[in-house]
């Protein structure tokens, strides 16, 4: 199983797919959320969001100005007030 993550900024969908995990800083610490995570929302830091691909697929690195994420289905939504993205192998 794999998780559905969207990556949204003000201006852009800035990044779609698929992951295995989802690493991000919120004002109440740091989150990872792996497949089966409770439903949930938080804040987000500024700071960056890490997403690990799938099947030895490239992740991205986020960076983020504040926002929020939330989790439901195996869905994770990160809306940004801005986000700059980077592959990571």
């Amino acid at each position: 199983m794999s998780l559905q993550v969207q990556v949204v900024s003000a201006e852009r969908e800035v990044w779609t797919g698929e992951a295995t995990m989802v690493l991000a800083r919120t004002l109440e610490g740091e989150i990872g959320i792996l497949t089966g995570h409770e439903p949930m929302l938080a804040v987000l830091a500024a700071g960056e969001v890490r997403v690990d691909g799938v099947g030895g697929a490239a992740g991205i690195t986020a960076h983020v100005d504040g926002g929020f994420l939330s989790v439901e289905h195996d869905t994770v939504l990160v809306v940004a007030e801005r986000a700059r993205v980077g592959e990571r192998a």
